[in-house]
């Protein structure tokens, strides 16, 4: 039975390092929703929103009831002496005795309840944490946007660089089977050494292209594991290929779509700041009200010659205190009144910035809407040119093998085959990156 158990642990240990190991798949979407719950900086942006929440608080208690206490030890290691005329005792006038009053050691405890009554900073304050809090969660959802265009951005060109190798390896041993096939014919004297040296100038120049697109690979997908809130070493699979994303992302719909300007983050910020700006106007004029706070203080006192206080026959004297604080601003030499102005001048900016900002977003969603539709014609354009340089790389191949197309020829078609290649592999990313650039405008 015991070695049944153990068999048992081990074959679930093993279980659980495969299942360890084992590479996690993500579409786009699953990545972003991976990314938007792990990332750096959407984490601290949820602590900074945490953060907010707890500042508030601190802000609302300083207007609620505040107890503190107190403990104070005296030992009045040499009592001071007073003179006091002798007369009072029945002797000589113009003589003075010396007395020493209380007790050299004494211990006191007290405790003070403080309650503010009114305070027009404090409601202004208490105003203003909802205006953090706001600012605080636009921060927090411009954080996401950021980061669901980072991920958009790095899960295409791990894409991109996946299919440039594989567009590579295939261009690759297509000339290295063309450089096999010349260089049999060169030897058997039917072709030009030149035509052999032009296609080993084209393949080096394709091996060199296929390392660094290699290296490439890995380096986009340990960046796409950074900016997902994983180790960069981690194995990540791309459950989507570039071209049926690219597909996904077409959506004429969304150029037609109108703008809500409340929703644009940016717009948001605005908002905050024009808030911001009104309480501290409220602030301001809230400095020429009077304050007033009260305050309830109980206290003990106990004397003694020696460090008796603990004893239960030490005497304790009690004392209370009921009391008020009214602070009348009365004349600031006119301080208040330019803080005023400054902050009336402050929200009259914040104003202007509301409506440039306003502008500023309607002319990029302008200029995004032409940049996303630009990015669908050129991805379209982008096609059909490859089809035509792989029609035209192919029929110089045959001419070139049958001798009616030079070498240099060939190589002409091969180079503009390898650039349309590229430019297609771009055009498709640049399609999902306009898309996201949009959406995060419209933010819906």
């Amino acid at each position: 039975m015991r070695g049944k158990f153990l068999l048992f642990i081990s074959l679930f240990a093993i279980s659980l390092g495969y299942a360890q190991d084992k590479p996690n798949s993500y579409t786009l979407e699953e990545a972003i929703a991976f990314a938007l719950e792990h990332n750096y900086s959407s984490i601290n942006a949820s602590r900074d929103l945490v953060d907010a929440e707890k500042q508030k608080w601190e802000t609302i208690a300083t207007g609620l009831p505040q107890i503190s206490g107190a403990v104070s030890y005296q030992n009045q290691l040499k009592q001071p002496v007073s003179l006091i005329p002798a007369e009072f005792f029945g002797g000589e006038p113009g003589d003075f005795a010396e007395v020493t009053f209380g007790q050299p050691q004494s211990m006191s405890a007290t405790a003070t309840l403080r309650q503010q009554i009114f305070d027009g900073s404090y409601i202004v304050g208490v105003q203003a944490t909802k205006t953090f809090l706001e600012y605080s969660a636009n921060n927090k959802e411009k954080t996401d946007l950021e980061i669901r265009k980072a991920v958009v951005e790095a899960y295409g060109n791990v894409l991109l660089a996946e299919e440039s190798v594989t567009i590579l390896e295939k261009n690759q041993a297509t000339l290295a089977k063309n450089l096999d096939e010349t260089q049999k014919i060169f030897e058997n004297g039917l072709g030009e050494e030149e035509s052999v040296e032009q296609l080993q100038i084209t393949l080096s120049s394709i091996e060199n292209q296929l390392k660094n697109a290699v290296r490439l690979k890995d380096i986009t997908l340990q960046m796409l594991n950074l900016v997902m809130g994983i180790p960069i070493d981690s194995s990540t699979i791309l459950s989507e290929d570039l071209d049926t994303l690219t597909q996904k992302q077409i959506d004429y719909d969304l150029v037609e779509s109108e703008l809500n300007i409340n929703n644009n983050v940016d717009y948001k910020f605005a908002l905050n700041l024009n808030e911001q700006r009104t309480l501290e106007l409220k602030l301001a004029k809230s400095r020429a009200l009077p304050t007033l706070n009260a305050f309830l203080n109980y206290g003990s006192t106990s004397y003694a010659d020696g460090f008796d206080f603990f004893k239960s026959e030490q005497k304790w004297f009690d004392s209370s205190i009921l009391g008020f604080d009214l602070n009348i601003p009365i004349f600031s030499s006119l301080g208040r009144s330019a803080s005023t102005q400054r902050a009336k001048i402050a929200v009259e900016k914040a104003k202007t910035q509301m409506t440039e900002a306003e502008e500023q977003i309607r002319l990029q969603l302008e200029n995004s809407k032409s940049n996303y539709i630009l990015a669908i014609e050129e991805y379209k354009t982008a096609k059909n040119n490859l089809d035509l340089a792989e029609r035209i790389e192919k029929k110089n191949e045959i001419k070139y093998f049958e001798g009616l197309a030079s070498s240099f020829d060939l190589r002409q078609a091969q180079i503009q085959l390898y650039s349309s290649q590229q430019e297609y592999l771009q055009s498709m990313v640049n399609v999902i990156n306009k898309k996201t650039e949009l959406e995060t405008i419209y933010n819906n």
